[in-house]
């Protein structure tokens, strides 16, 4: 069973940073490619950051440059880290971690694995 743990998040002001993490057993990683998504009141989940097959991060337009995505092997367990830096209203959302099957394309999204979801406020 796929368990994913989400932490961080929280109430920033702009321009401020917060981290999320997520961590999940080690086979999970070797199962599933690993990312962020977010979503706001009203609209679907967007991309924020994903591993690739090839294990390079992959970042949604809006936040290269200011989110690093990584992650920290610690033997049993993984946490994958999304570093969040000059924080902007805008990057208000619900973050959630996801886990989606290597074996599947990445539009094919129907047995992908989530976080709880965690809120990210940035207001002053």
């Amino acid at each position: 069973q796929v368990q994913l743990v989400e932490s961080g998040g929280g109430l920033v002001q702009p321009g401020g940073s917060l981290k999320l993490s997520c961590t999940t057993h080690t086979e999970t990683v070797g199962l599933y490619i690993m990312g962020w998504y977010r979503q706001t009141t009203g609209n679907g989940r967007e991309l924020v950051a994903t591993f690739t097959p090839e294990d390079r991060p992959l970042y949604a337009d809006a936040v290269k440059g200011r989110f690093t995505l990584s992650s920290e092997d610690h033997g049993a367990t993984v946490t994958v880290n999304l570093q969040m830096d000059s924080l902007r209203p805008a990057d208000t959302a619900v973050y959630y971690c996801n886990a989606h099957p290597r074996t599947l394309a990445a539009d094919q999204m129907e047995y992908d694995r989530w976080g709880q979801g965690t809120q990210v406020t940035v207001s002053s």
